[in-house]
């Protein structure tokens, strides 16, 4: 049975004329895992700022059950500049050491970082420092708004992990679908000012959505074809004594057909990105190259080759250096030493990461579209004004009037209407809602320009990325799998995979205590299978191990390029997809069997 925990009933909030929730209501129970999706400005934030307390709302109320104990992941930050690790734990949860210590090591924090001072760590860290703290408070209920924002890979897959095994509940505020696929398994939509539930995931959700348009056109469609004919049956035979009756009838039965309403769906960014020159070749080559600030070296002796069309994802955890490897190909600040070599007039447009934080308040969305659009005709600005949600009357609006996400979407639509032939692009979906983060990405990869980009969103990521390059201690190196396969490694290296030989004894022991069977030959043929799937996960497991030794030499020696071991790690590759292909094949045919 169910548990309530709290209940949100007929929410009203309005800012000056817009009624942003408009009869919001909802229930929590113990151990639902919630996300909570809408556009940008439907008043997400403000549900969670109302539950927490924080804000007020204009009417409805929020119950609190005795038993709520509330989490809220608040957005600043209170540390100390004494701080360490471990005092802040302490001072936040007046826990002992040996317990604020095992909290932390849930987020990788341990040994010398619990004595570090947090003010010295990385955004990502200080993200688990906050976290640790929190939970040490023993909530019940999460309130998490955008927690992946500005965190690298790691931290977000750390705190994904945990999530998805959390016995309390949570409601999340993310655009990243793969994030909130991983860990929620109930969908809250806010769309117009009101609220609906779906038990299931966001993309159960979407698809059932999208369903249920289909299906209520098709009604409606249906609805009209017979009123079309009931319409024709009654002007035709009304005045026929013969037929008066039933023309009587048809007219009750058409006043009763009723159609489902369709709200017109939400407006979607349609963000079109002008072609680049589709040359081939080299466009850019690093030579010996050492970046970093002043007398502070972050990474060195860099020496890569990238072609025209590549789309280039950097990854690494934050503090590594990927903004400033973006930041230095841009030449927004200079290299220590060695080159920067980019192909002849090429036309390259940065975004970087706070970008929309310099706007110029007074500056109208009209003239900064204009003013970076510079020599393009006026009807093309308009065209990118609105493939980017900025109607006629937006134009008039000066920025200081934007909220976050429409200034992220107005300086990429400026960079946009540049006519990059190259993007760099520093956390691009930050303050971007679902859809916009999604088409921007689809847009992408339909372009044939060059692109260096960095990202915390799984999603994007995975849309967009051809190549890779990690950073990681000072080195910076071509990674040689696929997104999945990079995703696949670090979570090795977090350990948040259980360990070949424990996946060996858990299968061992369900194997010493087989499901009898009726029949003698079926218990015999069950038995083979499952010899021939111990056989493939020693293979899969030796396999393993000798892609992750190659693996590691790739690291320790980034400059060391080697044809044959990319080709053996190309080989091994294809058979542990075709290995596994086989051993699901046998767990299938094992399972039906033991149903039988």
């Amino acid at each position: 049975m169910s548990i309530s925990l709290l209940a949100v009933q007929n929410l009203k909030k309005a800012y000056g004329s817009r009624n942003l929730l408009n009869g919001v209501t909802f229930n929590i129970n113990n151990g639902e895992h919630i996300g909570l999706i809408g556009r940008n400005g439907a008043g997400k934030s403000t549900i969670i700022r109302i539950i927490s307390g924080i804000e007020e709302c204009d009417s409805g109320e929020v119950t609190y059950m005795p038993q709520l104990r509330l989490g809220y992941l608040e957005q600043h930050e209170d540390f100390l500049s004494e701080d360490t690790v471990m005092s802040y734990l302490k001072r936040k949860s007046d826990k002992p050491d040996w317990m604020c210590a095992k909290m932390a090591g849930t987020f990788q924090l341990k040994k010398e970082i619990l004595e570090k001072r947090i003010l010295t760590l990385s955004g990502g860290y200080r993200m688990r420092v906050k976290l640790s703290a929190l939970l040490l408070q023993d909530p019940n209920l999460l309130l998490l708004d955008e927690p992946t924002n500005y965190l690298d890979l790691q931290t977000v897959l750390l705190l994904e992990h945990f999530l998805a095994s959390f016995h309390g509940s949570f409601i999340i505020i993310s655009h990243d679908r793969e994030f909130l696929k991983n860990t929620c398994k109930i969908t809250l939509e806010i769309e117009r000012g009101t609220i609906e539930r779906y038990e299931g995931d966001v993309e159960e959700w979407l698809s059932y959505k999208e369903e249920r348009r289909i299906e209520i056109e098709r009604h409606n469609k249906n609805i009209e074809s017979q009123r079309k004919h009931m319409q024709e049956f009654v002007d035709r035979f009304r005045a026929k004594a013969s037929k008066a009756t039933q023309a009587q009838d048809r007219l009750k039965r058409l006043a009763k057909l009723e159609k489902i309403d369709i709200k017109q769906p939400l407006k979607t960014a349609r963000i079109h990105i002008p072609q680049s020159n589709t040359r081939k070749g080299t466009v850019l080559r690093l030579q010996n190259l050492a970046i970093g600030y002043n007398e502070h070296t972050i990474a060195e002796h860099i020496e890569m080759e990238f072609n025209r069309g590549d789309h280039v994802a950097v990854l690494g955890e934050n503090g590594q250096g990927k903004s400033t490897l973006l930041k230095t190909l841009s030449g927004r600040i200079p290299l220590l030493h060695g080159h920067v070599r980019w192909a002849h007039k090429l036309n390259i447009a940065e975004y970087a990461q706070h970008v929309h934080e310099a706007l110029d308040g007074t500056e109208t969305v009209g003239n900064y579209l204009s003013r970076h659009g510079d020599g393009l005709l006026q009807e093309d600005v308009l065209r990118m004004a609105g493939n980017f949600l900025f109607s006629i009357e937006d134009l008039d609006k000066t920025c200081h009037m934007l909220s976050g996400g429409e200034k992220a979407r107005l300086c990429l639509a400026g960079i946009l209407l540049q006519k990059p032939d190259v993007l760099l692009l520093d956390e691009p979906s930050n303050h971007l809602d679902m859809e916009t983060v999604e088409a921007l990405g689809q847009a992408l990869t339909e372009w044939h320009g060059t692109l260096f980009f960095v990202s915390h969103s799984r999603t994007f990521v995975n849309l967009l990325a051809s190549s890779i390059i990690d950073i990681n201690n000072g080195n910076v190196y071509r990674y040689p799998g696929n997104y999945e396969e990079y995703v696949w490694e670090l979570k090795r290296k977090l350990e948040l995979y259980p360990s070949s030989e424990e996946v060996h004894n858990q299968y061992r022991s369900l194997e010493a205590s087989p499901k009898k069977s009726a029949r003698a030959e079926r218990y015999e043929e069950l038995k083979r299978k499952r010899q021939q799937a111990t056989k493939l996960e020693k293979q899969l497991t030796e396999l393993g191990i000798e892609k992750r030794k190659l693996m590691d030499e790739v690291i320790a020696n980034p400059n060391d390029f080697s044809v044959e071991r990319n080709r053996r790690l190309s080989t091994i590759d294809t058979i542990i997809h075709h290995t596994e292909d086989e051993w699901l094949k046998l767990q299938d045919a094992m399972w039906k069997s033991e149903l039988e």
